[in-house]
């Protein structure tokens, strides 16, 4: 397990990598940096690839939770 201080570096890395991708439209950029990470530390690395991971699919789970609501209000008639 990575040290706290690993593990913070990667978590900012990983919302600034988003935050890269989303404006630039490349969804895969997050694996490009995870090349570069890898050739200087697997640690960082490995953290990093975990971050981007973890918010990713944070980010489908409310993408999906949101299409089943707006699924589930045009089903069900509004009073």
């Amino acid at each position: 397990m990575a040290d706290q201080n690993v593990t913070d570096m990667a978590n900012q890395l990983a919302e600034e990598c988003l935050s890269v991708q989303h404006e630039t439209g490349n969804e895969r950029l997050f694996m490009e940096v995870a090349t570069v990470l890898g050739a200087s530390s697997q640690t960082m690395e490995e953290a990093f690839l975990t971050a981007i991971r973890t918010r990713m699919a944070a980010l489908q789970g409310r993408t999906f939770m949101q299409k089943a609501l707006a699924a589930h209000k045009a089903r069900t008639p509004q009073t």
